[in-house]
């Protein structure tokens, strides 16, 4: 375990040349550098964030739920049937004609009663409009509370001004309160979204937003380890400032409120493709290439670093294509009446087959 260890601790990984972890573990009376072990206190964080999230979704999100006239209701459940059920979780969730036809024999129903019970089984796994409501509130108030207080800790901070000033003195720069509290609370954030993923109406997309959330953990703790905060406190508010927007355009939606969410979709896009496309790279890519090369020079983690963040500008153009090629579609079925924005971002749309469908609004994930 030591071997093990000091292996994953190599200081020639972690550090530039000619530092190592001993000369970050003893600094001056009043002066705390990143440790590792910092990062312990957001587990504990989670949990309290997970708590907050349950009773703001019950005692807030809830009741403004209502007063929209969104209710829970309640789905049609599929009667019980173990044959239909071990098909359903264990071969598909979509039977063609073959299946429904065997199926049909051994039950001895009709083809149509077995294709009735199939989709009130899918429909049973499906979240309600008043679910989604709720979450989408508690992260909205969570996304713009956290951009908020990451903005105003970054106006005052000279590295917001001046991005060398997040590889002057690297790596002994000082974390602060304000900084050490922003990192924690992201970092945290996350861990709770993972842990609410086990307890939440599981998704189609269940895999991928746990690697997600997973890659985001390892992303914001591996930068704060080698002491990178600064520059990942960017990259966090830069990704922070067009979340809240997508939030807040799937409530309108699901408020029926049609004029609002294509506002805030056109609002939202036009933000993520400044901030993803111009501010992150210009701003942030810049900064970790050019100016820390000329300013402390490249080390292994530093190349692994940016080679992250090259990995998320790829993604950032990815989606903006997404993005842009709904707004393109709407706008051209626009012209006869038959879609607006924000209906075209958050309709279903088939590939491949009609049995293979995915929302293509709700592939706008936004990776920090």
């Amino acid at each position: 375990m030591a071997a093990l260890s000091a292996w994953f601790w190599n200081e020639r990984f972690w550090l530039p040349h000619n530092v190592t972890w001993a000369d970050l573990a003893d600094p001056a009376p009043g002066v705390e550098y990143p440790k590792a072990g910092h990062l312990f206190t957001a587990l504990p964080l989670a949990l309290v964030i997970f708590t907050v999230r349950m009773l703001f979704e019950r005692f807030i999100a809830a009741p403004c739920a209502r007063s929209l006239l969104i209710h829970p209701g309640v789905r049609r459940r599929a009667q019980p049937n173990v044959v239909l059920e071990k098909v359903f979780t264990s071969i598909t969730k979509n039977p063609d004609f073959r299946h429904l036809g065997g199926l049909s024999k051994q039950l001895d129903w009709e083809v149509r009663q077995v294709q009735r019970w199939f989709r009130h089984r899918r429909n049973q796994d499906k979240p309600s409009t008043h679910t989604k409501f709720c979450e989408s509130m508690w992260r909205f108030t969570f996304y713009l509370c956290i951009f908020t207080y990451g903005f105003q800790f970054l106006w005052q901070s000279p590295w917001m001004w001046d991005t060398k000033h997040c590889w002057y003195g690297y790596p002994y720069q000082v974390m602060t309160p304000g900084l050490y509290h922003y990192y924690v609370m992201e970092l945290a954030f996350y861990w709770s979204l993972m842990f609410s993923q086990f307890t939440d109406i599981q998704r189609k997309d269940f895999l991928i937003m746990f690697i997600h959330h997973l890659a985001t953990v390892g992303l914001i703790s591996f930068s704060y380890v080698n002491n990178m905060a600064r520059v990942g406190s960017l990259v966090l508010c830069v990704h922070d400032s067009s979340d809240f927007l997508l939030e807040a355009a799937k409530l309108a939606n699901y408020a029926k409120y049609q004029h609002l969410c294509d506002s805030l979709f056109i609002v939202f896009g036009v933000a993520f493709f400044i901030t993803r496309l111009v501010i992150f790279p210009i701003w942030v890519l810049n900064s970790t290439m050019f100016e820390s090369w000329a300013i402390v020079g490249p080390f292994p983690s530093w190349w692994l670093f940016n080679l992250l963040l090259l990995v998320l500008q790829v993604l950032h153009i990815y989606w903006s294509y997404l993005i842009a090629r709904i707004a393109m579609k709407a706008m051209s079925r626009g012209k006869v009446g038959q879609a607006s924005p924000c209906q075209e971002g958050f309709t279903r749309v088939s590939a491949h087959s009609p049995q293979k469908k995915k929302n293509a609004f709700f592939q706008v994930k936004t990776l920090h």
